[in-house]
């Protein structure tokens, strides 16, 4: 019993913590304006390393993630550029 208890929390940690991940970072995405974009289908340097951008709502050019081939950077990355960006938006206007 011990051990299945065990499994259960470490197959929950994986999986469940990148979504978690996901979701904190386009809520913190909207406090500036830009939207996380997910790759669908990673391939070749993007499965290796990257598959997220960032895009500005109002001018839906991307100003994140495209630093020599599109989806270029992590999630880690992304959320780490935003907590150096100043804040934009601080009541959801």
């Amino acid at each position: 019993m011990l051990d299945r208890q065990s499994h259960t929390v470490r197959m929950g940690q994986g999986k469940h913590a990148v979504v978690s991940q996901e979701r904190r970072v386009k809520r913190l995405g909207y406090r500036y304006g830009v939207l996380l974009i997910k790759c669908a289908k990673p391939f070749g340097k993007v499965a290796e390393h990257g598959g997220y951008m960032l895009r500005d709502e109002e001018t839906r050019k991307i100003v994140f993630g495209n630093t020599g081939y599109e989806f270029s950077a992590t999630l880690d990355e992304v959320e780490a550029f935003l907590e150096a960006q100043p804040k934009r938006r601080d009541d959801g206007t």
